[in-house]
């Protein structure tokens, strides 16, 4: 094989860097199948939640950085285990009753709940290819049990066989005692109530390529370990698949890191070479819990793009993936603005290696549209929201039309959105939660202060002139920290705790407006 060409001197991005170390793994040579394989692996018992669209989008920044180091072909497979036993009913599923008569069966042979696909397992693999397949993602599909039942793991069925002492020897000191006497790495599914069973196998017989067990009536079963007879536990099962694919490089929740050594070694049993691995932090909720499928107590890729655009999700998947992030509604504002300030720099930035380590260089693959928001943010918006409680954008457009002429849907088509996006926003998390405080006579004295100063001002006043005004004014207020100024503020005229550059704000909403608005509120 050829050696495929490399860049040494790559950019210190995170996906970057292991690219580089796919290579380094590879010896920068072509594998002998062909190509370099990426893996991710999805567990479809539960809906799919954000963190699994973060696994695939992670994985596909690695592989783009990876296409611009070398010229080796790569692939991406998308695993889903459906062949795994339901062990608990979901609190997020309808039907949950006729769910309950099917636990322990395969996921692919029960019942759809939602009564649109072939089976529960259908349904979720359903599901998480159309929110993939939403992004664009470029990816192979495949099915625990389709791999399993069509004889694509057979041979390597057949060698755990072989080497089933060895992987006993590797597993059972990692259980208690109790599970040490049950433990098999081979689970049969039962041919009579098809639960796909953990029992003791008295028997393996390689010649046969049949394991034996007893059922709960002590009578004894044999079956064949192919043609999807038997699956594996789960920790076998990751060990098989890297070996059986040649898996190159695979990423995963901290929750497997206690367990990666096993997966290797058993990949190595089996005669495989252990993949590059990179495990990520999981994501927690509002509390600070882990976010579950089966309890569903975090934000659904539905409900995020209900609210912001698709390359902000993105965003808060690239950064920092090796940190515990709290993943809950309050973080949307923040990394749709963090989006646009990282859009704005790359297109300003001449250096081509600072674009590179720019995370919109990676949510986009090199492709980075250019926006125009007329310097507006997400959060400005939002705020605008809070004073014209609009129930559709083109409210929030007739101010955005007089603070830039130039600015309508058809010329910054990437604004409306914003501006869609921050009516729902608003109506669903700001508009129930706004608490005023009622003006103080010292509050009054300032709030006159700022009339007194927006009445001088003419129309074509920017922006920072006005913050300066406002900000001299709390200076002269005797605060010591102008923070408690600004929150003040915002609490009066806003109904929240935090806010906008107040300058921005007032060029945005227009003076006469901002003027009406304080004298409304000195008379609460």
């Amino acid at each position: 094989m050829s050696k495929a060409p490399t860049i040494t001197n790559h950019p210190n991005a995170w996906p970057f860097i292991e690219a580089q170390r796919i290579l380094d793994h590879i010896g920068n040579k072509v594998p002998k199948k062909g190509y370099v394989l990426f893996e991710t692996g999805y567990g479809p018992s539960g809906l799919p939640h954000i963190g699994t669209f973060g696994e695939v989008a992670r994985t596909t920044m690695v592989r783009a950085a990876f296409k611009q180091l070398s010229e080796i072909p790569t692939r991406l497979f998308c695993f889903s285990d459906d062949l795994d036993g339901l062990r608990k009913v979901p609190s997020n599923i309808p039907n949950p009753e006729m769910l309950a008569l099917h636990l322990g069966k395969p996921l692919t042979s029960i019942p759809d709940p939602f009564n649109e696909s072939l089976s529960y397992g259908h349904y979720m693999n359903a599901k998480l290819r159309s929110f993939l397949d939403r992004f664009g993602f470029e990816y192979e599909f495949f099915s625990s049990t389709e791999c399993y039942k069509s004889g694509m793991f057979d041979q390597m069925m057949i060698k755990v066989m072989e080497k089933y002492d060895q992987i006993m020897e590797l597993m059972l000191p990692t259980f208690r005692e109790e599970r040490k006497s049950t433990y098999s790495p081979f689970m049969p599914i039962c041919p009579d109530t098809g639960i796909v069973l953990q029992v003791p196998i008295e028997k393996v017989d390689l010649s046969a390529k049949t394991i034996a067990y007893k059922n709960a009536d002590g009578k004894f079963v044999e079956t064949l370990v192919t043609g999807g007879h038997c699956k594996l536990q789960w920790k076998p099962d990751f060990g098989m698949r890297w070996a059986a694919l040649a898996v190159d490089y695979e990423m995963y929740g901290k929750d497997h890191m206690p367990n990666a050594e096993l997966y290797s070694e058993i990949c190595t049993i089996l005669d495989g070479v252990a993949p590059v691995q990179f495990f990520y932090e999981l994501f927690l909720n509002e509390t600070g819990s882990k976010i579950s499928k089966s309890k569903g107590n975090s934000i659904t890729v539905d409900e995020w793009l209900t609210y912001a655009p698709i390359e902000s999700m993105a965003l808060f998947m690239y950064q920092s993936p090796s940190r515990a992030k709290r993943l809950h509604f309050d973080v949307i504002p923040k990394t749709v603005d963090e989006y646009l300030t990282f859009n704005r720099k790359y297109h300003q930035e001449s250096d081509r290696l600072k674009q590179l380590e720019n995370p919109v260089h990676h949510i986009h693959q090199g492709k980075v549209p250019q926006i125009e928001t007329f310097g507006i943010s997400f959060t400005l918006l939002l705020n605008l929201a809070s004073v014209c409680n609009p129930d559709h954008k083109s409210v929030l457009w007739g101010f955005i039309s007089k603070y830039a002429k130039e600015a309508n849907p058809e010329s910054a088509p990437y604004l409306d959105h914003l501006a869609n996006f921050a009516v729902h926003y608003y109506n669903d998390f700001i508009k129930a939660n706004k608490i005023y405080l009622t003006p103080t006579p010292e509050h009054q004295v300032i709030l006159k202060e700022i009339l007194k100063v927006l009445a001088d001002l003419q129309s074509s006043v920017e922006a920072e002139q006005i913050q300066e005004k406002i900000y001299a004014i709390g200076t002269n207020a005797g605060y010591q920290n102008l923070r408690d100024y600004f929150k003040e503020l915002y609490q009066i005229l806003l109904g929240q705790t935090e806010g906008p550059r107040l300058g921005s704000f007032i060029k945005l909403f227009g003076i006469e407006q901002t003027k009406q608005l304080i004298q409304d509120r000195m008379k609460q």
